[in-house]
């Protein structure tokens, strides 16, 4: 099973994740998707787009077309978000179109009082 880990964070924490894994620390290994705030994170993964990944979880290789059907959306719509999704290294272009190549998702940050 494949796991993509997504985090909010900070620059020195991924520094200090890839120095661990480089260093043969294999709990430091992995898939890993890190945003520097919370706004980042959710102007990449807004709710529609996360429709789309969850349509796109386990079903392998996918047209556009067939994900605009799944999410019950507009191609046109659909292909935007799925633009920026591909952008950020959500997901993946395929040989005949686009995939989601991780079983799940965990997610792992702290939302706390702002300063």
């Amino acid at each position: 099973m494949t796991t993509l880990h997504i985090s909010v964070t900070t620059i020195d924490e991924i520094s200090s994740r890839y120095a661990a894994a480089w260093d043969g620390d294999k709990s430091a290994r992995g898939h890993f998707l890190s945003f520097l705030s919370w706004e980042s994170l959710h102007d990449t993964l807004s709710p529609n787009r996360m429709n789309i990944i969850n349509a796109m979880t386990g079903a392998g290789e996918l047209s556009i077309r067939e994900v605009a059907r799944r999410v019950n959306r507009d191609v046109r719509a659909v292909h935007s978000d799925i633009t920026k999704l591909i952008t950020q290294g959500v997901i993946d272009k395929g040989e005949s179109g686009i995939v989601f190549p991780y079983d799940d998702i965990h997610f792992d940050f702290t939302l706390g009082k702002a300063a």
